[in-house]
């Protein structure tokens, strides 16, 4: 897993950075953890990137209030790139039709109906892990 900023973000990409896998044991023997970055380094109202050779990208977003949520970086419509759209309160508008999609579900607000995966995140002395499996 590697990690990027969101292409809308930044125009100068900072180097991609390896995930820690030192970060993948916890307490937790659900979950496989692994270190994705520091709240700090995701954009108030921002995203960024986490790049998977083997599965779609996965989009890590922060609202105002710094709650960080994790959804595949698709929207259910067309497959825009959510980590490029808007967030706003727990919501993302898509940038390609402007359909909103709720952080914590990954669902499309009414009159919209479709689903992304989101993944479960946890926030450890201000770093992000995230459950991708």
């Amino acid at each position: 897993m590697t990690m990027m900023p969101a292409a809308n973000k930044s125009t100068n990409a900072e180097p991609n950075a390896k995930a820690d896998p030192r970060a993948n044991t916890s307490a937790d023997t659900d979950a496989a953890w692994a270190y994705v970055c520091e709240v700090k380094d995701i954009p108030i109202l921002g995203a960024r990137v986490i790049e998977r050779a083997q599965s779609e990208n996965i989009a890590v977003f922060r609202n105002s209030e710094d709650k960080v949520f994790a959804l595949l970086d698709r929207c259910p419509h067309k497959g825009g790139p959510l980590s490029q759209g808007i967030v706003f309160g727990e919501r993302v508008a898509c940038p390609l039709h402007n359909w909103n999609i709720d952080l914590q579900t990954g669902c499309a607000v009414a009159p919209d109906n479709g689903c992304v995966r989101s993944f479960p995140i946890k926030i450890t002395d201000g770093r992000v892990l995230i459950d991708a499996r």
